[in-house]
């Protein structure tokens, strides 16, 4: 990532003095190392560490990678990229936060629903001793019940409830065709929780204009399996971005082909592989993303509730979007075709600068929980559904068409009367591909019944 952005305008947020200062981010993740990017004079900004991964001798720091990745999208100062013979600077979305670390994935970037669970009440405990705002959770695993009878997921709902905003990866499995969907319906757990926002990934093309901008085809689409929750609720910047991660981790060891180039970003610089920084693609980057900016708004504002800085950030969220893209697979060479609907980039593309100046509010009482879909198999029409304390549609603030574009609906025919998405939600023969292996762009068809993190590519 460099300079904090641009295509989301938080490059406009930073020069504005929005740093998120005074603002803790919990990222629940395989722990998060040491490094320059993460200290502010000297000190680390991790405040706070515990360790709560399977079989991992209360050992809190990173021993995979992906949770230093994370740290550094969402508040890299770029201490490692600053200075006159750098060419690109490294910089996070929120760059003065502070961490608390709470390691839940081991050092294969694997973990199980109770050690995540466990971090995520530790969070909750701690909340107001270390002003933890914000959980960032880009984990997850596939769907098996429905989401208020899956602890994971009432896990999340009690931080929210609690007062912190919960941000959650939509999930890598946007190519699955397993079930005949195209890739919808394959939203992880816990991002089927309609409380928390669910992130999807955009291919920001490493430029600074945000019109060549495409949806990453990994991205996992709604609605979600059992509930047709409609998710994801917003999407950001996710493939190929660049982050703090120091060398010796199992990513770095066994991807070396991720290490930032010298020459990328220093002049003159040798031809070898850089000791500092990565590149990963994934929603989990993407989750990264919308913390940072979380964590901006609730600095200028801290008086925001979880269920504003959600309506904010999907309102102000641009609409702008082609009606389908093809991207390509670079190792396979197949091609995936992309369409525009809310069920693949929710509410629309993350606007950091818009969401910090909105000042829209919430009437007492409404929640902003993602809605339900309804299909009609005799005029095979969609439609929204929210109960009667939800903002969505209740006024011309928050009508459905201001949020999530006036199209949306009738982008793409593909999931509609599907059995799997619209009938019994069976999970029989249903592979979700979730597991370090989906790296550089090739694919597969395996899956873990454990908690894990997925890091996809396209080029």
């Amino acid at each position: 990532m460099d300079y904090a952005e641009p295509t989301v305008n938080a490059n406009t947020a930073f020069s504005s003095g929005y740093t998120g200062k005074g603002i803790t981010v919990a990222v629940i993740d395989s722990g998060i190392m040491d490094h320059p990017d993460l200290d502010a004079n000297g000190q680390s900004r991790v405040i706070y560490n515990q360790d709560f991964a399977p079989n991992t001798g209360n050992d809190y720091f990173d021993r995979f990678g992906h949770g230093t990745h994370i740290a550094g999208i969402i508040g890299g100062n770029a201490t490692m990229s600053t200075g006159s013979n750098y060419t690109h600077k490294f910089l996070g979305i929120a760059p003065n936060v502070s961490y608390v670390n709470l390691r839940a994935l081991d050092q294969n970037g694997n973990g199980t629903d109770s050690s995540v669970i466990a971090a995520i009440q530790a969070a909750i405990s701690l909340k107001s001793k270390y002003n933890i705002r914000i959980i960032n959770l880009s984990l997850g695993r596939p769907v098996y019940e429905s989401y208020t009878l899956d602890p994971l997921c009432q896990a999340v709902e009690q931080a929210w409830k609690a007062g912190i905003v919960v941000v959650v990866a939509a999930g890598n499995d946007g190519r699955n065709n397993s079930a005949n969907t195209l890739g919808y319906g394959t939203i992880t757990a816990p991002g089927n929780d309609p409380y928390v926002i669910t992130v999807g990934a955009m291919k920001d093309e490493r430029t600074l204009s945000r019109g060549d901008d495409m949806i990453a085809s990994y991205s996992s689409k709604g609605p979600t399996m059992f509930d047709h929750v409609v998710k994801p609720d917003i999407v950001a910047p996710g493939n190929r971005i660049a982050s703090a991660l120091p060398a010796g981790l199992t990513l770095t060891n066994t991807y070396p082909q991720g290490q930032i180039p010298w020459t990328y970003y220093i002049s003159n610089g040798n031809a070898g592989p850089s000791t500092y920084y990565y590149d990963l693609s994934g929603t989990s980057m993407a989750t990264a993303v919308v913390s940072g900016a979380a964590a901006l708004l609730l600095q200028k504002d801290s008086t925001l509730t979880p269920d504003l800085v959600k309506a904010r950030l999907m309102k102000t969220a641009s609409k702008s979007f082609p009606a389908s893209s093809v991207a390509t697979d670079p190792t396979t060479g197949q091609t995936y075709t992309s369409y525009y609907d809310l069920f693949t980039v929710g509410a629309g593309y993350l606007d950091v600068w818009a969401a910090l100046n909105s000042s829209d509010t919430l009437t007492s009482g409404k929640s902003a929980i993602s809605p339900v879909v309804t299909y009609n198999v005799s005029t095979k029409q969609v439609s929204l559904v929210n109960g009667s304390n939800v903002v969505w549609g209740t006024n011309v603030v928050w009508g459905t068409n201001v949020v999530w574009g006036t199209a949306v609906l009738t982008s793409n025919n593909v999931v509609w009367g599907t059995n799997v998405v619209w009938g019994t939600s069976s999970l029989s023969g249903f592979n979700v591909v979730w597991g370090t292996n989906v790296v550089w762009g090739t694919s597969s068809n395996t899956s873990e019944e454990s908690i894990g993190v997925a890091v996809n590519g396209e080029q």
